[in-house]
């Protein structure tokens, strides 16, 4: 008889044992599917409008708003972020997960076709299914919104997956749309600890599409298995490493504070963080100072500590990549100009805490130019020109966000034309915005979440075509 495993959630900031989740067996994870089948039917019965799906998702954002600081308490646990940070991600979720409520009857309005005497025709958005959805803990929720609302909208049915390191949003979630009034079973979760137990559910034939957000390599794993059934679609939000450009004629000051909160926060655990900056010579060196004195005024330690900027990083495996690659980098000629900070030069003795890092005299041989590193450290890059910048920022396998950095808006718009990554800023870095399509180029992801198109990965079209009959 097959037993399940059982999953643990490992405390990044202590190194121990905090909470177990049973895994399912093959059979039950066949069973969550074909369960998902049934309430799919069932939902589009109960809950037939629009109208009626918007008013438990409007009820659950309700409720989501009011635990905000107990959940949050729990994810700084779970994954380390510091507490004075977690309820604001709960908080902006449910922002965005407002705005996707209230653009919805526009976004899934029929769409009518050429007016023609005798005949109407139209096309209807239609829900795709099951949606299964496996999502990262580094923004549980926020990313979790991006899938489950317009799913939910669109009238699917949908099965999550989280991270072994935050489980307990899964659980939280399902009974927060319970309490809204959704039926039994339009939401089911599962935990998880290895990749391979998904195989059952991917190659589903109840399973109708597939949400990803994660690493490169399980987003192929995931589309690999997938890529054998044609009504099973895939949508992937995969790594970063994202570029930033400082122009000549900014203050150094002022960008400074920017890109560092840009690189450092979440302790550079965001896949849209800044992992490599270009600065140009004319104030290259103030930049440095600048950014020395930012950092000199962070703070590494306890994330339960209201005063703490930079939490551990996820795991001892994190930890010890990040560690390597800035080792890789000194060793091919890479200077640390990290500023003395007593936080840094002792962080707590236990946990993966990994001190901001600052780099220069790196270049684009350095695996910290060209691998995600997904950590505090922040390389930085004397360039000479737009010119040089914009095609630094180009050499990459990645393109999911970039940002240019001038007093010259207009002009920064231009370049804005030759970067390639599905999102750029301008004076701005790390910031999704649900009116704006989040979508990743190149190896950063295929599809598109948040804004009027986030839906489109969750319906399928029907055409309706009628002629009038003959007098």
């Amino acid at each position: 008889m097959m037993v399940a495993e059982i999953i643990t959630t490992i405390s990044p900031t202590t190194n121990k044992p905090i909470l177990t989740r049973h895994g399912l067996t093959p059979d039950q994870i066949l069973l969550l599917a074909s369960t998902a089948r049934q309430a799919f039917k069932s939902y589009r019965q109960s809950h037939p409008t629009l109208e009626s799906r918007q008013k438990v998702v409007s009820k659950a954002l309700d409720i989501l708003s009011q635990r905000q600081d107990e959940l949050a308490k729990e994810t700084t646990e779970q994954m380390g972020r510091p507490i004075a940070y977690t309820a604001k991600e709960i908080a902006t979720a449910v922002k965005r997960a407002e705005y996707m409520n209230r653009i919805a009857p526009e976004v899934l309005q029929d769409t009518p076709g050429e007016v023609e005497a005798g005949f109407k025709r139209y096309l209807r958005k239609e829900p795709v299914g099951v949606v299964l959805v496996i999502f990262a803990w580094n923004y549980p929720y926020l990313i979790l919104v991006n899938s489950l609302i317009p799913a939910l909208l669109a009238g699917n049915t949908v099965i999550l997956k989280p991270s072994p390191q935050t489980p307990t949003i899964v659980e939280h979630i399902s009974d927060i749309f319970t309490q809204a009034g959704l039926p039994e079973h339009v939401i089911q979760y599962l935990h998880c600890g290895s990749p391979a137990d998904l195989r059952p559910l991917i190659l589903s034939p109840n399973v109708n599409h597939i949400c990803f957000t994660g690493s490169v390599a399980g987003g192929l794993a995931v589309q690999s298995l997938a890529s054998s059934r044609v009504s099973c679609s895939v949508g992937l939000e995969l790594g970063g490493k994202d570029p930033a450009y400082v122009r000549a004629d900014v203050d150094p000051a002022w960008v400074a504070e920017e890109i560092v909160d840009g690189a450092v926060f979440n302790s550079g655990q965001s896949c849209c963080a800044i992992e490599r900056v270009y600065v140009h010579a004319d104030i290259y060196d103030a930049f440095i100072t600048e950014v020395k004195k930012v950092l000199a005024n962070y703070r590494l330690g306890d994330p339960m500590d209201r005063a703490t900027h930079v939490g551990p990083v996820i795991s001892t495996r994190a930890k010890e990549t990040i560690f390597k690659q800035v080792a890789d980098a000194q060793s091919a000629g890479a200077v640390d100009e990290t500023p003395a900070n007593s936080t840094f030069a002792h962080p707590p003795a236990e946990g993966n805490f990994v001190p901001p890092v600052l780099l220069t005299n790196v270049n684009h041989s350095m695996s910290v130019m060209k691998d995600e590193t997904f950590g505090p450290v922040i390389p930085v890059m004397k360039v000479s020109s737009d010119h040089e910048a914009i095609t630094l920022m180009n050499d990459s396998e990645f393109g999911l966000t970039a940002s240019i950095w001038t007093k010259d808006v207009d002009l920064g718009e231009q370049l804005t034309q030759q970067v390639e990554a599905g999102t750029v800023f301008v004076n701005r870095a790390d910031f999704p915005s649900p009116d704006l399509a989040w979508t990743g180029w190149k190896d950063s992801g295929k599809g598109v979440t948040l804004s009027r198109f986030g839906f489109e990965q969750f319906v399928k079209l029907k055409s309706v075509h009628l002629k009038d009959y003959p007098k």
